[in-house]
């Protein structure tokens, strides 16, 4: 978990995706009560999250048709709140 381990998001984590945001900006992560757990700077914008996410990073590719990153955020970008 994101929130205690000092870990990546990774696509397969992620249940869902909303407001406004493109590659590189900063996002708030929630747990599934709505509370916030962590912030980070995103790799893909809003509509790729909402195609690849709760799937595998290998399928990141076969579904946008290209891959940026493995994780929507990287450890070394994401601060637990």
């Amino acid at each position: 978990m994101v929130a205690s381990g000092g870990k990546s998001l990774l696509p397969v984590g992620v249940t869902g995706a909303s407001g406004s945001f493109q590659r590189g900006d900063m996002v708030a992560c929630l747990n599934e009560a709505g509370q916030e757990v962590a912030r980070g700077l995103v790799n893909y914008s809003l509509d790729e999250v909402r195609q690849i996410k709760g799937k595998a990073s290998s399928a990141i590719e076969p579904t946008l048709g290209y891959r940026a990153e493995d994780e929507l955020i990287h450890r070394d970008n994401l601060v637990v709140t």
